[in-house]
């Protein structure tokens, strides 16, 4: 609003000039025609509680901003001219007070809308949440499918039905002649059918071939507390079966002999008589007994081989990252283990059966044979006999004598040395390759003897000629002649060598390739072309070999190997080896063999 004109320029005509409040007057009509549906507003929470609401926004109290005067209209208000005058400013100041409190007014009726719709929001939510539209709508689907195939089967039976009736409507003589009959038979047919229906109905309903429901599993994701558990409800389960290899091991093992000797009695008077069938069904009828009372609160253990309890370590509720990593590489080893022996087995079944070594299938296609023209030429009894009598005789007396003998087992136990002898998938893949490169050696063996001097013989040969991509294996190391490496690691293994005496970055890691020979550890450094960076270490000096990790962070037993040697204060360590279990072997069996050699030396 304004006030004008100037008192000060002497006007006599002193007037008051308001502006025009025609928005706010249409806005506030607006807002009486709005009414609010919900609770009052005093119903609801304090405005200040609201995390949309602002610190000025949430008071009930809104402290009305008045206008400052400057001294200039103060003036003009004061002006003694005329009463008017103040009048008309006392006005203007009510006026302004009336519009902002219907401001106000406003605020507070946009706050409870904006609390209302935060309400409504969260009722929304909720209830999404509660009721799944997803599933809801799949199954109406799903109804709607059902509705409509049974709206077309129910056309069809009345269509056919209709058929019937007009190829079975008799003519018209005919009709008048079997009137009296129909009439009769009309009241008898929907009877018996209505019987029939309520006796048989459920079970024709039952035969009604229906199309198959393609129901697809949703898997769960990967969850290190739940592979734990199915890993522990798989030993669980296969607890019994377990329990029961074991007794019978122990049967065939003697290690209760009152028992085994019991048995074994039982057992060949019963195949002695013909009872072993009803033996059998008659143990198994006991087991289910002693289960029953078992799960009826009683209190029985019969085992052979006492059995250990193993402590049930209670699961952690909070695990740190490392703790769930190592857990999941726990279970994933176990798993593994039990896959491979599972494929194992699976893969010499298989290979049995396909001719994979024709001399070990041999004798399982002759031993068909036989048993095919016993059983066509020889009573059941006497067959039955001869293999009862064969299997007790076999798994009480021989296999415990092939158990205490190992070496007698190894010649004479058939069954056990063709399982023994049939080949994985992964053997036959090894020896395959081994084929392969035996046969790529022999051809590049002889191109090389044809391309050497014709004076040397073949040790002086290979001894003199084979080398290292920097030149002579035994020049670089200064090494006699006779020393070169073994057939293993005739290319070197790739590795970095990790000296903890030295203090200078350079000489702390050294990358390069590590070799074996007869009598020394040769490691050939790759950055510097001079021999001194290279290390050599006699077998007979190492004190200690082992597998070493060199970042326990890193899952896996690592790829390094220490070597300890007097010299050094601390272990040697040849790291990020690729082939670190062949390397171990190698140098492990060929440090053993020089200090057997060593040792049976100074006994001489």
């Amino acid at each position: 609003m304004r006030v004008g004109p100037d008192l000060r320029a002497g006007d006599p005509d002193r007037h008051v000039k308001v502006k025009q409040r025609g928005s706010v007057l249409n806005m506030l009509r607006r807002l009486d025609k709005i009414r609010f549906r919900g609770h009052k507003r005093d119903d609801f929470l304090d405005l200040a509680e609201s995390p949309n609401a602002s610190d000025t926004e949430c008071g009930d109290e809104v402290p009305l901003r008045i206008p400052r005067t400057s001294p200039r209209d103060s003036e003009e208000l004061r002006d003694p001219a005329g009463p008017g005058t103040l009048i008309m400013a006392a006005g203007v100041q009510d006026f302004n007070r009336t519009e902002f409190d219907r401001l106000n007014e406003i605020k507070g009726h946009l706050e409870i809308a904006l609390l209302e719709k935060h309400f409504l929001q969260e009722e929304l939510r909720k209830l999404r949440e509660e009721t799944n539209s997803e599933m809801l709508r799949q199954e109406l689907d799903r109804e709607r499918q059902r509705r409509m195939e049974l709206e077309q089967k129910v056309q069809e039976v009345l269509k056919a039905r209709t058929e019937e009736q007009t190829a079975q409507q008799p003519p018209k003589g005919q009709a008048q002649v079997n009137n009296g009959a129909d009439r009769r038979s009309q009241g008898l047919c929907p009877r018996v059918q209505k019987w029939f229906y309520e006796k048989f109905g459920e079970y024709v309903e039952d035969f009604r071939f229906q199309p198959e429901e393609s129901t697809v599993e949703t898997e769960e994701p990967l969850s290190a507390r739940r592979l734990t558990e199915n890993m522990r409800r798989l030993k669980r389960g296969a607890k019994p079966v377990t329990s029961f290899v074991k007794n019978l091991s122990a049967l065939s093992d003697w290690y209760s002999v009152y028992t085994s000797a019991i048995a074994f009695t039982v057992y060949m008077n019963a195949v002695w008589h013909g009872w072993a069938i009803p033996m059998f069904l008659f143990l198994a009828i006991l087991r289910l007994s002693l289960n029953y009372l078992i799960a009826r609160g009683w209190r029985i253990q019969w085992s052979i081989v006492p059995e250990v309890s193993e402590p049930v370590e209670p699961p952690k509720e909070d695990l740190t990252v490392s703790e769930k990593f190592q857990l999941v590489l726990d279970v994933a080893q176990k798993a593994q283990n039990l896959f491979g022996k599972m494929a194992d087995i699976l893969e010499k079944i298989k290979n049995l059966f396909m001719w994979v070594q024709p001399e070990i299938t041999q004798k399982l296609y002759v031993a068909l044979w036989a048993a095919f023209l016993a059983s066509c030429f020889f009573p059941y009894r006497l067959v039955g006999l001869a293999l009862g009598l064969y299997a007790g005789i076999k798994f009480f007396l021989i296999d415990f004598i092939f158990k205490r003998c190992p070496r007698l087992r190894a010649k004479y136990d058939t069954p056990y040395i063709i399982w023994r002898s049939l080949p994985t998938d992964p053997q036959l893949k090894e020896r395959s390759n081994a084929a392969v490169s035996r046969r790529l050696q022999t051809a590049s063996s002889r191109s090389y003897v044809s391309s050497a001097p014709a004076g040397l013989s073949k040790d002086e040969d290979t001894g003199r000629f084979h080398g290292t991509k920097k030149g002579n294996f035994h020049e670089i190391f200064n090494l006699t002649e006779n020393e070169r490496p073994l057939a293993v690691c005739e290319n070197g293994w790739r590795c970095c060598l990790i000296n903890r005496d030295r203090k200078m970055p350079t000489d702390y890691i050294r990358n390069g390739v590590l070799y074996v020979t007869e009598n020394y550890l040769c490691f050939e450094s790759s950055k510097s072309g001079s021999s001194k960076r290279n290390k050599v270490i006699k077998l007979v000096d190492i004190t200690d070999i082992q597998k070493y990790k060199v970042l326990s962070v890193l899952p896996g037993s690592g790829m390094g190997i220490a070597v300890s040697t007097p010299s050094t204060q601390k272990p040697l360590v040849f790291g990020a080896m690729v082939h670190r279990d062949e390397a171990f072997e190698t140098i492990f069996s060929q440090y053993m063999k020089i200090t057997a050699a060593a040792a049976s030396g100074s006994d001489s």
